[in-house]
């Protein structure tokens, strides 16, 4: 009985240890390498716990996090960083990390009019028609073309999935950790939130360990279009990604 309850108490200390472990904060003031002004709306996001906050008007954020995460810290027209927290941070409560401005070249815009001719029996047929089956992605009320529910979908992303020499075959087998932490980013307001405003697929490249590069060719794989993956913002994209991964699972599994 006596070592029982040793055990007891011994496990119940490992516990709290554990529990104190996971709500320790670490806190920050980010700036403008250029000026050392604070920068508010900054997002950060721990790569490790999949959660995230945002910088105040003083340029300051406070995030749960343990020694050896990984800090995200991005903010649109700025350099997009990574940090790790020490134990040095978790004790300091005067951190400053500096972001520093990208150097933005605008890419050159041709516009090529349609040579109509005001007979709208000719001009219907000169004006492009969009094929694309309708979809439905989070934060849209329509679209065009969901992976699964196009022509040939099921037999082309089968044939991915099944194919060793296929991207889509290593991509999906070699990653479900990152997969499954892919999903969890859902989950936190602050995360959706920033995923439904960007375009970039950094976060998402980040989280799946990849080249953002790589990412049009996973979704291609899955059958989505080249509008989709040209215009869906990132939450969108995530959606499309963890969709493809469910039917990746299931066909697996059968």
């Amino acid at each position: 009985m006596k070592y029982f309850v040793v055990f007891l108490l011994f496990f119940t200390y490992q516990l709290s240890a554990q529990e104190s472990e996971r709500t320790e904060k670490v806190t920050a003031t980010i700036l403008n390498d250029s000026d050392s002004k604070p920068l508010a709306n900054v997002n950060i996001i721990n790569l490790n716990s999949v959660k995230g906050t945002i910088t105040d008007e003083k340029g300051i954020f406070e995030i749960s996090a343990q020694t050896n995460d990984t800090l995200h810290i991005s903010l649109i027209g700025f350099q997009s960083i990574r940090v790790r927290v020490t134990n040095d941070w978790l004790k300091s409560k005067n951190t400053q990390i500096k972001l520093t401005e990208k150097a933005i070249a605008l890419e050159e815009v041709v516009l090529t009019p349609y040579n109509l001719t005001g007979y709208l029996q000719v001009d219907a047929k000169l004006i492009p028609v969009n094929t694309n089956q309708r979809y439905g992605i989070s934060g849209l009320n329509y679209g065009y073309e969901a992976g699964q529910y196009s022509p040939n979908a099921f037999n082309r992303v089968l044939g991915s999935i099944f194919n060793p020499t296929d991207m889509l075959y290593n991509f999906f087998g070699n990653k479900p950790r990152e997969l499954r932490k892919l999903k969890e980013m859902k989950k936190d307001d602050t995360v959706r939130n920033l995923l439904e405003s960007k375009y970039d697929r950094e976060t998402i490249a980040i989280m799946l360990g990849v080249d953002k590069k790589e990412i049009p060719e996973i979704l291609e794989r899955c059958n989505y279009s080249e509008s989709f993956i040209k215009t869906a913002n990132d939450l969108q994209v995530l959606d499309a990604i963890n969709d493809c991964y469910e039917e990746y699972k299931i066909l697996k599994r059968k």
